[in-house]
């Protein structure tokens, strides 16, 4: 299976994130991110990981994550 795009963005996020943690600094997008951009990191990761399970709801035909509710 070929890796999407937000599966791609998905593994550099986590490849940053392990960096900072091992106290390490990493560039990432042009940028050098250190200890103290953490929460940057961590922010990114969850968007990419939010659009690579919408990805997989999709090709299995399922919701994208979130259902509208009528109450009367």
């Amino acid at each position: 299976m070929a890796m999407t795009q937000a599966k791609q963005m998905l593994a550099k996020y986590l490849e940053a994130e392990t960096a900072v943690l091992e106290g390490r600094s990493v560039t990432f997008g042009g940028r050098t991110l250190t200890m103290a951009d953490l929460n940057q990191i961590r922010e990114g990761r969850k968007e990419w990981e939010r659009r690579v399970a919408a990805e997989a709801a999709a090709a299995q035909g399922g919701r994208t994550g979130y259902a509208l509710a009528t109450f009367v």
